[in-house]
């Protein structure tokens, strides 16, 4: 037996959801391929069962903060209020005297273990970043703010805080001071504050997954629930076209891309970055890795988790795959990577899917950035 999570628990762990396709596998050879529509009904409204996602209420109505012009691009401070929590900053980006409806996409922030952060690890509206900031574009993104660029290329780009990130983070002052260990805010800014916020919020995401559960939802379903307003926000903008609209996101992005555009048929063009395995791999071999943030009790036995991201099919989907990702294991991306083959073959939509493998460890760097880029511009575009 090969050392795992489980230890001696860990074959019979994996014995329950086995190695064929799970109950509402699109791959299952129960579903016949022109069965398409009827079997994604089924298998969207299981999801939807058990992601336990909560009501946020209509269409926000954002609040415009500041507006003025930044590097070439048009730029709005947003807020909004959703009916529950602190209120959201969001931020849109679109090309300077940019006019008519255009194509739009939603970049969803990546996890980062950093919460005191949220739209500004992937978008930037001054030259005064962040210490912690450009060294986590640097990281991960080639040095640059991908959401900027993006909207360069001419598209509506809207950025927004997710639940328990940044504007939306749980604040010290509003939990018992048992938990807090003697941390408070003071210069929320600062180097030293937000990295002993960022500790903190790491060690308390045991805690909001176990009161989430308490209360009837799942840490899913309160991320699919809050990004499903702002597509609300953004399909109903009079400069976007509600037929062009992507999204995508490294990481934690990725993880809101997969349970967004698999459930979501707003969202006609996806693209996943470094957040592609199976159940099996976090099961066996990767927990330890990763946020509660992607568990839905109950949805292994139904789909595997590239599977979320294929109840979109036939809708375009890239996925890539950073193949020194410390967060998975390269056998299990690559079976991750055949399963969305075969889901995207079976339905006759072949040109529709592509899994690309990058060399290097997790990240979201100028080359991928350049194929997604593409992408959204053949299908959003073209």
């Amino acid at each position: 037996m090969e050392p795992n999570m489980l230890g001696a628990y860990g074959p019979w762990a994996a014995s329950l959801i086995g190695e064929g396709p799970a109950r509402l596998s699109f791959r299952n050879p129960r579903f016949a391929p022109e069965g398409l529509d009827a079997w994604r009904r089924e298998a969207r409204q299981r999801t939807a069962d058990l992601m336990l996602e909560p009501d946020a209420g209509g269409i926000p109505h954002a609040e415009v903060q500041h507006q003025f012009e930044y590097d070439g691009l048009e730029v709005e401070h947003l807020r909004w209020q959703l009916p529950y929590g602190p209120t959201t900053e969001a931020v849109v980006l679109k090309p300077l005297g940019a006019s008519g409806r255009l194509p739009a996409v939603l970049a969803l922030h990546d996890h980062g273990g950093n919460k005191s952060f949220g739209w500004r690890k992937v978008a930037q509206i001054s030259d005064d970043l962040h210490p912690i900031m450009r060294d986590h574009r640097d990281e991960y993104y080639g040095g640059v703010s991908w959401a900027n660029e993006l909207a360069r290329r001419g598209y509506l780009v809207l950025v927004h805080d997710a639940f328990a990130f940044a504007s939306r983070r749980i604040r010290l002052a509003d939990v018992p001071a048992r938990i807090r260990d003697g941390l408070e805010e003071v210069e929320p800014e600062s180097v030293e504050e937000v990295r002993a916020y960022n500790r903190f919020a790491s060690g308390h995401e045991h805690i909001v997954s176990k009161s989430l559960f308490c209360a009837g939802t799942t840490w899913p379903g309160v991320f699919l629930a809050e990004d499903r307003k702002a597509l609300d926000y953004l399909s109903s903008r009079p400069d976007v076209d509600p037929d062009r609209i992507g999204c995508g996101g490294l990481s934690g992005g990725g993880l809101r891309t997969c349970y967004l555009a698999g459930t979501d048929d707003r969202i006609s063009c996806a693209c996943c970055v470094g957040m592609m395995s199976t159940w099996r791999d976090y099961l066996l071999n990767k927990t330890f890795t990763h946020t509660w943030m992607i568990y839905v009790p109950g949805l292994p036995n139904d789909l595997d988790y590239p599977e979320v991201l294929g109840l979109r099919v036939p809708r375009p989907t890239l996925v890539q795959y950073d193949e020194e990702d410390f967060l998975f294991t390269l056998p299990e991306m690559r079976r991750a990577d055949s399963m969305l083959g075969e889901v995207f073959a079976k339905a006759g939509a072949e040109d529709r899917y592509r899994g690309t493998f990058y060399p290097g460890p997790h990240k979201f760097d100028l080359p991928m950035q350049a194929e997604a880029f593409s992408w959204f511009d053949r299908w959003l575009k073209g």
